[in-house]
């Protein structure tokens, strides 16, 4: 049987009189969707729309052939057990006064009915599926180490078999060999499972792990689009190339020029613009009319899409020259 797809379709998302994000569209089925983008550039506040716990100030979130709000009560519920989050830090997502096996309980009661033994067994099975101890159920979290609250996190939004999973910066609150196994197991229950996921990160090599497509998003609007190979290897946009080259690598220099890197004087976010490119402050490569003239996400070949008046020369390497 096929699994749905949960859409975003030009969705505009604001704080008040603040927007922050910008007519966005994309889909997550079956395999990995990458949203990739630095703190303030609203992958977090798109993910909680995607979970229906923003509304969209315009623009439509749609599951399967159902928009959000249109759901009856018995369609919401299922919703919520299709779509489950995991987010960044296990410490903050686990109730500290419920041991593990209880935190996953809580869901399966809330979304199955069975009885005390079928729903221990059923515990023990998801602890052994994400690598953790059976035993580890009558633990509380801070018992545990941030790997292993990470996947008892993980273990939990899976008690529902979900067909989606909302992961925000899942590995960004561990050190880098739990990273490495956490990422493991997220591609092995993919597998596995045959899970859609969308993965929210500021940081390309971890989508390359996993996601077929990524979207990159800048002050809330997507500037680049793609095969999440293809903005690894030739970025189209400058802020693309910025965030690959910001991974470091042993023994290779970073090449990035300091003015894609630098932040505006005296912002903690990056800067947005009522006309123009949002990016042309940041951007060597800008002109006037990246000042004046706002880009649109445009085809690039080879299903990439990129929001950038010089695009071309991006891919030609004219930002190493």
């Amino acid at each position: 049987m096929s699994r749905a797809t949960l859409r975003a379709e030009d969705v505009t998302l604001a704080y008040g009189h603040t927007t922050v994000v910008h007519g966005v569209s994309l889909s997550v089925d079956e395999g990995g969707v990458g949203l990739i983008g630095e703190s303030g550039s609203g992958k977090t506040t798109l993910a909680r729309a995607l979970l229906g716990l923003l509304k969209p100030r315009s623009g439509r979130i749609v599951y399967g052939s159902r928009e959000l709000p249109a759901m009856g009560r018995g369609e919401r519920a299922r919703f919520r057990g299709a779509v489950q989050p995991v987010f960044q830090d296990g410490s903050e997502a686990l109730d500290p006064r419920m041991r593990i096996g209880a935190s996953v309980a809580e869901a399966l009661t809330a979304h199955h009915r069975m009885d005390r033994a079928a729903r221990e067994a059923r515990i023990a099975e998801l602890l052994a599926d994400v690598g953790l101890d059976p035993a580890l159920a009558a633990r509380r979290p801070h018992q545990l180490s941030g790997g292993q609250r990470q996947r008892a996190v993980i273990a939990r939004a899976l008690a529902v078999r979900p067909e989606v999973l909302v992961l925000d910066e899942p590995t960004s609150a561990l050190d880098v060999t739990v990273q490495a196994r956490i990422l493991d197991l997220l591609q092995r229950l993919r597998e596995e499972h045959g899970l859609g996921y969308l993965l929210i990160t500021h940081n390309l090599a971890v989508v390359d792990r996993l996601c077929r497509t990524s979207h990159v998003l800048y002050a809330g609007r997507v500037v680049e689009t793609g095969a999440t190979r293809d903005l690894l290897t030739r970025p189209a946009h400058p802020y693309t190339l910025a965030l690959r080259d910001a991974v470091p690598r042993i023994g290779v220099p970073t090449a990035v020029p300091a003015a894609v890197t630098a932040r505006p004087a005296g912002t903690g976010a990056p800067a947005v613009a009522d006309r123009g490119c949002p990016f042309r402050h940041r951007c060597p490569l800008a002109v006037d009319r990246c000042h004046a003239e706002p880009p649109v996400l445009r085809d690039a070949g080879g299903g990439r899409r990129v929001a950038c008046h010089r695009a071309e020369e991006v891919l030609s390497g004219a930002l190493r020259q």
